[in-house]
């Protein structure tokens, strides 16, 4: 299944992402219970957390070479805002 691409992506509260896809949807997306995993503990860090960009063709949201989430997760596991 093709999932759409990540239009643009912003903090909107501690630990909760809001998405925009290129099918003009948007979904909350809560970054907390990943913390506990190594790979995302970093983001504990507020300034960091804040740091999130669209990574090129808009495959993913990063926040830097080691640390992002798909746009299939945020897809399937984001809340739809409407």
């Amino acid at each position: 299944m093709n999932y759409p691409k990540i239009k643009s992506v912003k903090t909107i509260d501690e630990y909760l992402l809001l998405v925009e896809f290129d099918n003009q949807q948007k979904r909350q997306y809560d970054v907390t219970p990943l913390l506990s995993k190594d790979m995302f503990a970093p983001l504990k860090n507020v300034a960091l957390f804040k740091s999130v960009k669209v990574d090129t063709g808009g495959y993913a949201v990063v926040w830097n070479e080691d640390i992002d989430i798909s746009e299939y997760e945020l897809w399937l596991h984001g809340q739809p805002m409407f």
